[in-house]
């Protein structure tokens, strides 16, 4: 990269250092009336103007069936509202992707909002990543690019750097093979790293009510995306934490999920009433999606009741992220967390 070249990245990267100071105005309210489509509200996924259903597919879902049922579910999703289907090349090993790809024929391309995302750092590694999923996916653009599973700043710092990701998914935006730019991640300080670095559409973080009654995770990533501007895309909504000790597990899954109708609903009124979510994704079984999908069309935000009711139940309960939180926070080496479901299962 020559010198004038690396001064425009440069600039383009560091684009969100004042963002904070700009004093951008909240583009979003828990109480906004929502749109509805076949019942499922929708909201404004922020600056965008797009908008998205408050419940979104998730594309890992698809690693436990086959191309048949794959291609039913996602289009009873779509008839049933969802136009938001979330994907990664990690999802089973590009497994998930190639299944949702062949799903979505014959449903218009511009009526649902495709997200995909890399674990690539590099710029090449992220093109050649980008370009595999465009063509698994069958499509020639995807509505939000992701860089996925950032978990320390180091990794942050290498991503935008030059010679990192976010050059490739910049010349991709130009391109317009990209329309928004986001990322996931575990933890908040890498988080935080990502939001005061560059000028992301979306933020991609864990925010359900265990984590956030029982050690404010989350509370410092929705603070500063609501005051960028920025939307949360909220995963693990439906999580009741760690698994107790002697608790019988219904399903193999590294968490315990929230399944009954009345607690599911709760779960996901608690996430879907914080500044700024516009979507949240349920765990990925299909079966929970169902069941999502008709908690949120009587969906309210939180009252006093609730929000009692969610304390009791967070009560006890076991974080599913703390110690990830604190080996970064004493800059301590990062572990790929051993998720018993599936080794590739990280939003």
């Amino acid at each position: 990269m020559d010198f004038m070249k690396r001064r425009a990245f440069l600039k383009a990267v560091g684009g969100a250092a004042g963002v904070a100071a700009l004093g951008v105005p909240q583009l979003f309210s828990a109480d906004e009336p929502l749109e509805r489509v076949a019942g499922m509200p929708h909201r404004l996924l922020g600056r965008t103007g797009e908008r998205l259903s408050v419940v979104g597919f998730p594309g890992l879902a698809l690693i436990h069936h086959d191309q048949e049922k794959s291609t039913q579910a996602v289009h009873s999703a779509f008839e049933r509202g969802i136009n938001y289907f979330d994907v990664a090349p990690a999802y089973g090993n590009k497994e998930c992707q190639a299944k949702l790809g062949i799903a979505l024929q014959g449903i218009d391309r511009n009526k649902y909002f495709l997200s995909c995302k890399t674990k690539k750092r590099d710029a090449d590694g992220c093109r050649e990543e980008l370009e595999e999923s465009l063509r698994v996916l069958k499509t020639d653009r995807f509505d939000l690019y992701q860089l996925h599973h950032l978990v320390t700043p180091a990794e942050v710092k290498q991503a935008l750097e030059p010679g990192g990701a976010m050059e490739t998914i910049l010349k991709a935006k130009e391109q317009g093979k990209i329309k928004y730019i986001g990322f996931s991640a575990h933890t908040t300080k890498s988080a935080l790293e990502a939001m005061k670095s560059f000028k992301f559409d979306t933020v991609m973080f864990p925010i359900n009510f265990v984590e956030y009654y029982t050690c404010g995770f989350g509370k410092e990533v929705l603070a500063l995306a609501n005051e960028q501007g920025a939307s949360v895309l909220a995963i693990k909504p439906i999580s009741w934490g760690a698994w107790p000790k002697d608790a019988k597990r219904n399903r193999q899954w590294w968490y315990q999920c929230v399944e009954e109708p009345e607690d599911l609903e709760l779960a996901l009124r608690f996430v879907l009433s914080q500044k700024p979510v516009v979507t949240a994704i349920p765990a990925s079984f299909l079966d929970l999606l169902d069941r999502s999908m008709d908690a949120v069309k009587k969906y309210k935000p939180l009252d006093e009741a609730a929000t009692a009711r969610l304390k009791e139940m967070a009560a006890n309960r076991g974080s599913i992220f703390q110690r990830e939180q604190d080996r970064v926070a004493m800059n301590l080496p990062h572990r790929e967390m051993p998720y018993p479901h599936h080794p590739h299962e990280c939003a």
